[in-house]
């Protein structure tokens, strides 16, 4: 479960868990060569912007995945009814293209286990160490062309802390280890950069403090030379990486003391890792030059109802608000934005207004602000996911704000669960197609499976839609790469809006789970046109 943050020493409780999963919404992979992608090669910064190889601009458009963190040191979900590779499947055809994985040092010693894993979902992971399951991730989301990103999330499992290191993690833990990763992953273009260390903030009330601060020369407590020391290290092994630095809280890495009366002393404070305030002041100076990258976090009212929220101007003050904890470094055109943290449960309308002005603010297409959103796991306490608590089920109010600002993956090899659409020819000819079923999983009145379309024609399916036939008493409980309706034993799958074309020699696999005893799906057939198997 995600950490509460603390801002202004106000404590955080822990907030409602996720809400039960929303209706079915179309989650179709869109078309791989899509502008911009996630590039070709390693990525480096020109100003404001993310270039990849060859100099063409990349928006990192991703979503968080975590669990590595925590005290099972592997991916949640993992004990789920789908497959790993499934979820990286999902995540890229719903429009991610960068995933970011929190992580903790417990989960990199050579003695970690990794648990909460199912093993009929998931057996060719059981008995791998954290690290082996991490490689098997990046290799299959690099295979999708995904990029990945990782986020030194914590110490210990046991939770976030206001500095970069404890007395049983010190700072020399903390850089080796990061520069054993970097040395394992040299030469994989997947991963991209380290995210040094998540959310530094204030600790101890002003003028006792003992967070990170920011700018204030104390060697024990400045973030930002931190971050330098860390970041040149990492830089010496793997010069290629991007290092992702989190802002503070408070600058002065202490909490105003709010019972002085003084207001003049109390400080401009922010999220945890969200206050980017002084770094124009005081920039992180890195030894390879154009690979810093700003990562503040920025949360809504599910996390903690800010005082900014119920201003008589909201939502038109936010801007300034963002302009001034991060937003003028891409604004002032000094470094890239890559939001790696930002959600909500929407529990509340005002989030609602809050995700729509925020991705609004960061941009659209390839030259808007990067972003990985918080989370893809329904069970991150104070945000909820974008999957629901059946790890398929897409939270269709949040992906529909997300989607417009998301820009799939380019590239990556094709696989049994790789989305794409056949079509017939335009003007109403009759196409051709192949279809594949593949039973996932099923129990006691139930199952999952994926039905995999693929277009043998030789033009784009434009809008596809594709129908079956399921056997007596099966009915779909839940479907994504399309929308799913049923009439007695037909099913109907239409395309999204946002991704409405099959290419020819494409593919889409339909996955969804149904109620009923298992059957292989019959009479299939993509735009009138029957499948072959």
């Amino acid at each position: 479960m995600k950490q509460p943050r603390r801002i202004l020493g106000a404590l955080l409780a822990a907030a409602v868990v996720v809400s039960g999963a929303v209706a079915v919404g179309a989650a179709s992979q869109v078309p791989a060569a899509a502008a911009g992608g996630t590039g070709t090669g390693y990525l480096h910064t020109s100003g404001n912007k993310i270039v990849d190889s060859g100099g063409t601009t990349v928006r990192l458009t991703g979503i968080n995945w975590f669990g590595m963190e925590t005290d099972n040191k592997t991916f949640h979900g993992l004990w789920s009814s789908r497959t790993w590779r499934q979820q990286l499947d999902q995540m890229a055809q719903l429009g991610y293209n960068t995933l970011r994985v929190p992580f903790s040092n417990d989960a990199l010693k050579s003695d970690a286990k990794a648990t909460g894993i199912n093993d009929f979902t998931n057996p060719d992971l059981v008995g791998l160490s954290p690290l082996q399951i991490l490689d098997k991730v990046i290799g299959y989301a690099g295979e999708k062309g995904m990029r990945v990103i990782l986020d030194r999330h914590r110490p210990t499992s046991a939770g976030q802390t206001a500095l970069w290191y404890t007395a049983g993690v010190p700072e020399t833990t903390w850089i080796n280890d990061w520069k054993t990763l970097a040395a394992r992953y040299a030469g994989n273009t997947t991963v991209i950069g380290a995210d040094l260390h998540n959310e530094p903030h204030a600790e101890g009330t002003n003028p006792a403090a003992t967070g990170s601060c920011w700018g204030c020369g104390d060697t024990a407590r400045d973030w930002r030379l931190a971050a330098e020391r860390a970041g040149n290290a990492i830089l010496g092994v793997q010069p290629n990486w991007l290092i992702f630095v989190e802002g503070v809280s408070c600058p002065s890495g202490g909490l105003s003391n709010v019972w002085d009366n003084d207001p003049t002393n109390d400080e401009d404070c922010g999220w945890w890792g969200g206050n980017l305030s002084k770094a124009g002041q005081f920039p992180v100076r890195l030894s390879v030059a154009n690979r810093l990258v700003y990562s503040p976090h920025e949360y809504a009212t599910s996390v903690y109802n800010q005082p900014w929220f119920s201003a008589p101007n909201y939502p038109a003050n936010m801007p300034a608000i963002w302009d001034n904890y991060w937003g003028y470094l891409y604004k002032q055109n000094t470094a890239p934005i890559m939001m790696g943290e930002f959600g909500t449960t929407l529990a509340n309308p005002v989030d609602k207004v809050w995700l729509e002005n925020l991705m609004a603010y960061t941009g659209t297409g390839v030259n808007g602000m990067s972003f990985t959103y918080w989370s893809w796991n329904p069970n991150s306490g104070d945000t909820g996911g974008i999957v629901g608590d059946d790890w398929t089920t897409v939270n269709q109010a949040k992906q529909s704000i997300l989607q417009p600002y998301l820009i799939p993956p380019s590239g990556g090899g094709s696989t049994t669960t790789t989305t794409t659409t056949t079509t017939t020819t335009p003007g109403g000819g009759t196409g051709a197609c192949r279809s594949a079923w593949k039973l996932d999983n099923s129990w006691q009145g139930g199952f999952q499976g994926s039905l995999t379309v693929t277009n043998t024609a030789t033009s784009a399916a434009n809008p596809w839609k594709v129908v079956f036939t399921l056997p007596a008493g099966a009915t779909v409980a839940s479907g994504w790469n399309g929308t799913f309706t049923q009439s007695e034993t037909t099913v109907t799958v239409t395309a999204p809006t946002y991704s409405p074309s099959l290419a020819a020699g494409a593919s889409v696999a339909l996955g969804f789970t149904a109620n009923g005893t298992s059957g292989s799906p019959s009479a299939v057939t993509l735009n009138a046109a029957a499948c072959t198997t």
